[in-house]
């Protein structure tokens, strides 16, 4: 599912004419939920499910995926879930961050939502293996029919590819990032055309606009029924990608987008696949390289193989962004966060989650070796994210706008149907192999949970031997210690307790610097914080300073660079004055109450191999002492 790729053209085009934005929309949105012809029809009718290749099932499918893009994309996402938006953001995260200040005051349901928000966020990490994995191997499966005899030649250069990919991740993507909107309108315009052909030798098909086609499907094949949506599904993998890259282009040049260009071309060539299907049922084998005319072969596998490099790029990316979200709200450890462009902020490369996401591919694409076998894993993760957002959408609109019940509640018991029904179609996946990114997603939720939990019995810990600041600085004013010129920044969660930091160094140097400052950094569930409400500044007396700074969780948390704005006279930041103070806790798993054994010992090695405060907060390196402590957890 895209997400921050959208930086790599979303800050080019975010004062260029509308017709700018909409192809920058088409390059980095739609690259996912455009590359889905390539599969999905193949899937329903070679695949496990048995769908006969005749009049009837042709039309019942098209009548299904047309009606299920209409709802679940046009009307759900379009009209509603973009509405959701988190100062201009949009993402699982940003919509979690929404959901909690909707449910002020009720811990519970609180807490609910954030579980559902992980659940959404961990299940995205497994899809975000699936989609580069399924959708690089059926577009260079196309080369098996161009060239007879050399299918055992998909597997290693789907993998060439896909290695590339990751490995370019790195410098960025602003370079190649100019280029997505072109070639994905030029492929949803060869889409399009090739529908019409394809609908153009037997038109009888357009029948399938007629939603009693997909009522008739469902009562003849009542066996099959829910469970052909498993496949159905396919049609709408990269929906979230519509909401995750809001924030970099706004509703407007998404919707327009869909409507204008992406759904016709989409609907457009699952009728011509499907008029293919009526005239020749063999076809079912790979019908949308087979709709095209023998000499379009090779230059089409070349175009999909652009398209879906372009759609594994977006999903890349994505991960990228929502790490960075949840480790500014709490739910990640701190990682090292490299930024790709001096212009954009927004373009990242986190090295941990890019070779972790590249290892998760590889094991798939050699685990799997065919789309068709991936297609039989690929739903769940889907259909899972896309239940969790209904389900957050429904606490905003309630909650926050307060819509009136008698209008929303219909709505969202249709979504929630819908959304069900194709969740419930592929929970059979797991056995199939949709086991591999259930299971990715329920350990990546266990490790942020652990983490999350973890920190906050590491404060609760900790402040259970602190001293209170008023107690210190009075006994500061009885018992003055040696004071030295300079300023001293003590980083700090608590603000009313003395750093351990601060007492180890005043235990050891038996010195205090003129001015210190306890620092504490606080992240607010919206986006961006604005510089007037970055800081606020306690002045206690004895040269004792107390500056918390608030950042949004798309806001890159430079420490000196804010600091700069706190404008006191008894305060002086300049870099040759200023020494920052940081503690690193050790952690002991012990039989004190809080997590069990094991989730202690885990966040344990999670904290040891966490990116310290040092190059997260962008803290200059020859100005930072480091004084530890050990916690028994």
């Amino acid at each position: 599912m895209g997400h921050a790729s959208s930086q790599a053209v979303g800050a080019e085009h975010s004062a260029a004419k509308p017709l700018s934005m909409l192809v920058a929309a088409v390059g980095v949105v739609y690259g996912d939920i455009g590359t889905s012809p390539l599969y999905t029809l193949k899937e329903v009718f070679s695949g496990a499910y048995g769908v006969p290749v005749n009049h009837d099932g042709v039309l019942g499918i098209l009548s299904l995926i047309f009606w299920s893009l209409i709802w679940v994309v046009s009307i759900k996402y379009m009209m509603f879930v973009l509405r959701a938006d988190n100062q201009g953001e949009g993402g699982i995260m940003a919509l979690t961050a929404l959901a909690r200040r909707a449910a002020a005051g009720r811990a519970r349901l609180r807490k609910l939502l954030v579980i559902c928000g992980l659940i959404g966020a961990a299940l995205f990490y497994g899809d975000s293996m699936i989609t580069p994995a399924i959708s690089v191997l059926s577009a260079i499966e196309g080369v098996g029919l161009a060239f007879e005899g050399i299918d055992h030649w998909v597997v290693p250069l789907s993998l060439v590819v896909l290695v590339g990919l990751f490995i370019i991740q790195r410098h960025g993507t602003a370079r190649i990032g100019i280029l997505f909107g072109p070639i994905m309108v030029t492929w949803f315009l060869v889409l399009g055309a090739l529908g019409v052909y394809g609908i153009s030798q037997h038109p009888e098909v357009l029948q399938a606009l007629n939603p009693v086609w997909a009522v008739r499907f469902f009562v003849v094949h009542s066996g099959m029924g829910v469970a052909i949506l498993g496949a159905v599904v396919l049609a709408l993998t990269g929906a979230e990608a519509l909401y995750a890259d809001m924030g970099h282009f706004g509703r407007k040049p998404i919707a327009r987008a869909w409507f204008i260009l992406v759904l016709p071309a989409l609907v457009l060539n699952y009728f011509g696949q499907g008029a293919l299907l009526l005239g020749d049922p063999e076809a079912a084998r790979n019908p949308f390289y087979l709709l095209a005319p023998s000499w379009a072969l090779i230059p089409l596998v070349g175009l999909s193989t652009l398209a879906t490099v372009i759609a594994s790029q977006a999903v890349i990316s994505g991960a990228f962004s929502l790490t960075r979200q949840a480790i500014q709200l709490g739910y990640i450890p701190r990682m090292y966060i490299q930024h790709t462009s001096s212009a954009e902020q927004g373009q990242i490369y986190i090295g941990a989650v890019n070779w972790s996401l590249m290892v998760g591919v590889v094991l798939l694409v050699l685990g799997f070796e065919s789309s068709g076998a991936l297609a039989s894993a690929y739903g769940v993760a889907v259909t899972g994210t896309m239940l969790m957002t209904t389900i957050l959408v429904s606490a905003v609109m309630l909650l926050l706008w307060k819509w009136p019940p008698l209008l929303a509640v219909p709505v969202l018991i249709g979504f929630l149907l819908v959304d069900g029904l194709y969740f419930a179609a592929n929970v059979p996946k797991i056995v199939q192999g949709g086991a591999f990114p259930v299971i990715a997603g329920i350990a990546l939720f266990v490790l942020m949970t652990t983490w999350k939990r973890g920190k906050q019995l590491l404060v609760e810990r900790l402040d259970e031997g602190a001293l209170p600041l008023p107690i210190f600085i009075s006994s500061i004013r009885v018992q003055p210690p040696h004071r030295v010129q300079g300023t001293a920044v003590f980083l700090t969660a608590r603000s009313d307790a003395v750093p351990h930091a601060l007492l180890h160094n005043l235990l050891h140097n038996q010195v205090l610097h003129e001015q210190v400052v306890l620092l504490t950094v606080v992240y607010e569930d919206i986006p961006r914080v604005p510089p007037q409400r970055r800081f606020e500044v306690d002045a206690y007396g004895e040269g004792f300073f107390r500056v918390i700074l608030h950042f949004g969780f798309t806001d890159e948390p430079d420490v000196p660079q804010a600091l700069k704005l706190c404008h006191l006279d008894d305060l002086d930041f300049s870099p040759m004055r200023t020494t920052y103070f940081l503690s690193r806790e050790t952690v002991i798993a012990s039989k004190l109450e809080g997590m069990a054994r094991w989730r202690e010992a885990l966040f344990a090695f999670m904290l040891k191999n966490a990116n310290g405060n040092l190059r997260f907060f962008n803290l200059p390196l020859n100005r930072v002492i480091e004084l530890g402590t050990q916690v028994e957890m």
